[in-house]
C-alpha cells in the first residue's frame, strides 16, 4: 500500500481498499474533520441500535410475558458480556480501530433490523441481544480511541464532546422516533416496528462507513500530540518509532491507580445515566402515569439538552484549556439536580409534563457539563502514561463501566420489585377500573373502582349473593310474609300442608290479594319454602347491603373474567402502585451516593486546575516542539 497525497490512500486493489483503511500521513483538516465526523455517526448509530429497547420496554415485557426482574438481569448479564467485549477491543492499539467498527455496524444493523424483530420467545431475544451487546461493547471501545487519534490535546474536550454526544444522540433519535411512530395505546406486537426503523438506519450508516472511514498508521496514533503544530514533528518521529516497544505489556502499563479510579469513578457517576437509558420510560408510565409516546416525549427533553452540554462545555473546556472545574461543578450540580428530581417520585398526576421535561433536562445538562471534560481528561490520563495505548486504556474503562452496570441492574429488582405487576396487570386493570386520570379517561367499569374501596361491602354480597337473587325474585311473596308475621307463622308451623285449616288457608288467600292472584302467591310462598327462610334468616346482611343497591347491581354487569382478574392481581397492583416511588427514590438515593463518590475522584486525574497554568504548560509545549524540529533539521542538514 502507498500513500498518493497527505490523509489519502492509493488504491491497492479493485476490492482491498475496503479494508486497507491506514493513512500514513496526518490528515489535512477538512478530511479529518470527516473522518471524526463519520466516528460519530457511527457510534450515534450503534448507540441507537444499543438502547432501542428502552423506547419499547413495557411492550416486550407485555409480549414476551418477562417479568421486571427478568429484564433487568437479562440487560445486567447483556452488560458483562460487553464488558468482556470492552476487554476484547484493547486489540485495535495492535490490530487497528476502523474494521471492527466496521464489522461491528453491518452485524449489529443485521441483528436489529431482522434477526431479534423475529425473536420467536423471550429466551430467543435476550440471547440474539447479548450477540449485539458483545459486537457493541468492541465498537464502543474503538470509536473513542480514533476520536482520540484524529484530535489533539488542545482540541479534546470538543471533539469528545461531539463522540459523546453519540450516546447521547442515539438516545435522542430513539426517544424522537418512538414518539412520532408510537401512538398512545399501541399493542404489544408494535415493539418491531421500532426494530425494523432502527436496524435499517444501521445499515445505511454501515454502508457509508464501509466506503468512507480510515485510521492512522499505528506509528502516528501511537505519538502524543498536544497542538496541531506537532503535525511536522510527529510524521518526522514516525519513521524511527518502534510500535512493537511501544505495545509491550500494555495491561502492565495502564492497571495504574489514576487511570482504575478514575474510570470506576466516572462508572458510578453514570449509574443515574443508565437508569435513565434501561429504565426511563418504566419508570415515567409506572410512577406518573404518562403513555409510553409522552414517556418517550419526556426523553427528547432529558436526551436534547444532554446533547447541547456535551458539545458546548467540550468547547469551553477547550477554551480555557481545564477539565477538572467542569467535572466539580457539573457533578455537583447535578447531584443537586438529582435531589429535587427523585422528590418528585411520589406525586403521580399531579406532577405536569413540563415540569418533570424541565428536571430531567437540567438533570441531563448538568451530567453533560461533567462528563465531556472527564473524557478528554482520562484519555490524556492514559496518554500520559502511553499514548501507544490509548485503546487499552479505553478498554479498561469500557470493562469497569460495564461490569459496575451489571452489578447494579443485579441490584435493582431487589430494591424496585414495583414494577413487574404494575407492567403485568396494572395497565388492564387500569382501564377497566381507574380509568387515566392523567389523561382523563373514565374507567371502563366504575363499579369496579367502589368495590376496591368497599371490600367488605363486596365480601358480604359475595357471601349472601343466592339470597340476594332470592330476595329480588321473590321480593311480592316476601312482601306479603312481612306485612302478615303471624299469619305466616301460623301457617309455617303445619309440617303437613293437607292439616292447614281451610280457614287459615282463605285468610292468607286474602291477605296475599285474594282470588287467583292470592292463590298463586301463595303456592309460589309454599313451592320455595326453603329460599325463602334462608332469605329470612339472612335479613340483616340483607339490609346492610341495601344502600349500596345501585352499585352492587352495576358491579353484578362486569363480565366475570374481569372480577375474577381484577381479584387475582389488583392487590398486588395497588400495593405496587402505593409503594413504586419509595422504592424508585431508595435507587436514585444510591445514584447519588455514586455522584458524591465520583467528585472525591477527580483530584487523581491528569489536568490542571487553573487555566493559566495550563496556558503556560502549553506554551512549553510548543517551544519544546520548535526546538525538537530545528534539532531534527539541523541533525538531517
Amino acid at each position: 500500500m502507498s500513500v498518493t497525497a497527505a490523509g489519502s490512500v492509493a488504491k491497492p486493489g479493485a476490492v482491498s481498499w475496503l479494508w486497507r483503511r491506514q493513512l500514513n500521513t496526518y490528515p489535512e483538516s477538512g478530511r479529518r474533520v470527516f473522518y471524526l465526523a463519520l466516528t460519530v455517526l457511527a457510534t450515534i448509530t450503534l448507540y441507537y441500535e444499543l438502547y432501542v429497547a428502552g423506547a419499547v420496554s413495557p411492550l416486550l415485557l407485555a409480549k414476551f410475558n418477562m417479568s421486571f426482574t427478568f429484564f433487568v438481569v437479562t440487560l445486567a448479564f447483556g452488560n458483562l458480556i460487553g464488558a468482556f467485549g470492552s476487554l476484547f477491543a484493547g486489540l485495535t492499539d495492535r490490530v487497528g480501530r476502523t474494521n471492527m467498527v466496521v464489522g461491528g455496524l453491518i452485524i449489529t444493523g443485521i441483528f436489529v433490523a431482522f434477526i431479534l424483530p423475529a425473536a420467536p420467545n423471550k429466551w430467543a431475544f435476550v440471547i440474539e441481544g447479548w450477540a449485539v451487546g458483545a459486537v457493541e461493547g468492541i465498537c464502543l471501545v474503538a470509536t473513542p480511541a480514533l476520536i482520540r487519534d484524529f484530535s489533539p490535546q488542545v482540541g479534546r474536550a470538543s471533539a469528545m464532546g461531539f463522540w459523546t454526544s453519540g450516546p447521547v444522540v442515539g438516545s435522542l433519535v430513539v426517544a424522537v422516533v418512538a414518539s412520532h411512530t408510537i401512538g398512545v395505546n399501541p399493542s404489544p406486537s408494535f415493539w418491531t416496528h421500532e426494530y425494523h426503523i432502527c436496524g435499517i438506519a444501521g445499515l445505511v450508516v454501515a454502508a457509508i462507513a464501509l466506503v468512507g472511514m480510515r485510521e492512522l498508521s499505528p506509528q502516528l496514533r501511537d505519538q502524543l500530540m498536544v497542538t496541531m503544530h506537532d503535525r511536522a514533528l510527529i510524521e518526522a518521529r514516525a519513521k524511527g518509532l518502534d510500535v512493537e516497544a511501544a505495545l509491550r505489556n500494555p495491561w502492565r502499563q495502564l492497571l495504574k491507580p489514576d487511570i482504575v479510579v478514575s474510570a470506576l469513578g466516572i462508572s458510578i457517576f453514570l449509574l443515574v445515566y443508565y437508569t435513565a437509558v434501561g429504565f426511563g420510560l418504566i419508570y415515567f408510565t409506572t410512577v406518573f402515569g404518562f403513555s409510553v409516546k409522552d414517556g418517550n416525549g419526556l426523553g427528547n427533553w432529558n436526551w436534547g439538552l444532554n446533547v447541547i452540554a456535551v458539545i458546548l462545555f467540550g468547547i469551553i473546556s477547550d477554551r480555557v484549556r481545564v477539565r477538572k472545574p467542569f467535572m466539580l461543578v457539573g457533578g455537583a450540580a447535578a447531584a443537586v439536580m438529582l435531589v429535587l428530581y427523585l422528590e418528585q417520585a411520589g406525586h403521580g398526576a399531579t406532577t405536569s409534563y413540563y415540569h418533570l421535561a424541565i428536571l430531567v433536562g437540567i438533570l441531563s445538562f448538568c451530567l453533560g457539563v461533567a462528563y465531556v471534560p472527564w473524557m478528554a481528561s482520562y484519555t490524556e490520563t492514559v496518554e500520559a502514561h502511553n499514548p501507544a495505548l490509548t485503546a487499552t486504556g479505553l478498554a479498561i474503562w469500557g470493562w469497569i463501566l460495564r461490569v459496575i452496570v451489571f452489578v447494579s441492574f443485579l441490584i435493582i429488582p431487589v430494591v424496585i420489585t414495583s414494577v413487574t405487576p404494575l407492567v403485568s396487570y396494572g395497565g388492564s386493570i387500569a382501564t377497566w377500573a381507574a380509568g387515566s386520570p392523567r389523561y382523563h379517561v373514565a374507567p371502563q367499569y366504575p363499579a369496579l373502582a367502589w368495590a376496591g374501596a368497599h371490600p367488605q361491602v363486596v365480601a358480604t354480597a359475595t357471601k349472601y349473593k343466592a339470597q340476594l337473587v332470592d330476595a329480588q325474585k321473590l321480593a311480592p311473596e316476601l312482601a306479603v310474609i312481612q306485612k302478615n308475621p303471624v299469619l305466616f307463622a301460623k301457617l309455617s308451623s303445619y309440617s303437613n300442608p293437607a292439616q292447614i285449616p281451610p280457614a287459615l288457608i282463605a285468610q292468607a288467600v286474602a291477605a296475599a290479594g285474594g282470588g287467583a292472584h292470592g292463590q298463586a302467591i301463595l303456592g309460589q310462598i309454599a313451592a320455595n319454602k326453603a329460599a325463602i327462610q334462608s332469605v329470612i334468616a339472612a335479613g340483616p346482611q340483607l339490609q346492610s347491603l341495601a344502600p349500596y343497591a345501585t352499585e352492587l347491581t352495576a358491579l353484578s354487569k362486569v363480565p366475570p373474567s374481569v372480577i375474577a382478574y381484577v381479584g387475582a392481581h389488583g392487590a398486588k397492583v395497588a400495593a405496587a402502585a402505593k409503594n413504586g416511588p419509595g422504592e424508585w427514590k431508595d435507587w436514585y438515593w444510591i445514584c447519588f451516593a455514586g455522584m458524591i463518590l465520583f467528585l472525591l475522584t477527580v483530584p487523581v486525574m491528569r489536568g490542571r486546575w487553573s487555566p493559566a497554568k495550563a496556558r503556560a504548560d502549553e506554551e512549553a509545549h510548543e517551544a519544546m516542539v520548535q526546538a525538537e524540529l530545528a534539532r531534527m533539521s539541523h541533525v538531517g542538514a
